[in-house]
């Protein structure tokens, strides 16, 4: 008897379920289909991979052996599909993320267009949220993985860089920067400015670039820090002060001539957007679908 992918999978959804029945219900076969199969993949191998009892079930020495290989097995099967899908746009399915604020407001609804157009049979469910909500529904089990914008340090948890993104000085167009053609670090330490939070992930990214640059958060003159970008930006239009954000969300207020997006001489604001998911469950497919989508994509050229 040959080793075989469907065998691979019944037993790595059994080790993961803990349970033949949970397995057989997960996977929409009878609990003695699972057993029997799970029984030819010891024959192959010539060894238990689980110690059955009436209660319980464990995994072997030999079953704690196969696992990454199976789980790999089936990671590479769904790229497999993945990759092939590009030629038939047939993978169907539900995909359930969280989104922080940021990413679910003002990045994710201008790639959620392309990519219904390149996989239209994946519906997708997004709740915007902040990170430790998200990393709470994803450990519960009730959302696939999330995206946000500082990396997750959990242990059950794996994050990825699947995105990047650069930030810009965000000015009202009659300010008098949005007049010159260059803006040196120097020029902010004289305009109010207008911050998120301490703590935020963008108020990192802005001051540890401006460190690297000689100008200390004590140089600015920050007369407000605020909890969200719209609130920001209304400040921003209200002339209070300057900024530093994404275009992607201001993308609006250029177009209607309000404020104007302007680079910062020998400065780069730039920050990643990352993937969190639970290391030990396989993505869906729409999952994996999508998260090679927004890897193959270059942010700026979509926003």
């Amino acid at each position: 008897m040959a080793l075989n992918f469907h065998q691979l999978h019944i037993f790595y959804t059994v080790a993961e379920k803990g349970s033949f029945s949970m397995a057989a219900q997960a996977l929409h076969m009878t609990q003695p289909a699972v057993t029997m199969q799970v029984q030819g993949l010891e024959d192959y191998f010539g060894t238990k991979l689980f110690q059955r009892s009436t209660k319980k079930i464990e995994i072997t020495e030999a079953g704690r052996t196969l696992l990454p290989f199976a789980k790999r097995s089936i990671e590479l099967i769904k790229e497999t599909d993945v990759a092939m899908s590009k030629f038939t746009h047939m993978v169907e399915g539900r995909l359930q993320l969280g989104a922080s604020l940021t990413i679910g407001e003002y990045v994710l609804p201008r790639l959620l267009g392309p990519f219904g157009r390149e996989y239209p049979n994946i519906s997708v469910s997004m709740k915007v949220m902040n990170t430790t909500q998200i990393l709470d529904e994803i450990l519960n089990h009730q959302l696939n993985f999330g995206l946000v914008e500082a990396p997750v340090h959990h242990a059950d948890v794996k994050t990825e860089a699947v995105l990047n993104d650069e930030l810009k000085l965000i000015v009202p167009a009659d300010h008098p920067l949005a007049s010159k053609d260059t803006i040196y670090p120097e020029d902010l330490k004289h305009y109010p400015f207008i911050l998120r939070e301490q703590g935020s992930g963008t108020r990192q990214v802005m001051e540890q670039e401006l460190h690297r640059v000689g100008i200390g958060p004590d140089q600015l003159k920050i007369v407000m820090e605020l909890g969200s970008t719209g609130a920001i930006k209304s400040a921003v239009e209200a002339g209070l002060g300057i900024t530093v954000l994404s275009p992607s969300s201001v993308k609006h207020e250029v177009a209607l001539g309000l404020f104007q997006v302007k680079h910062i001489e020998g400065v780069t604001f730039t920050r990643h957007f990352y993937s969190i998911y639970l290391q030990a469950t396989l993505l869906p497919i729409s999952a994996v679908t999508f998260l090679t989508f927004l890897r193959e994509k270059d942010l700026q050229a979509w926003l």
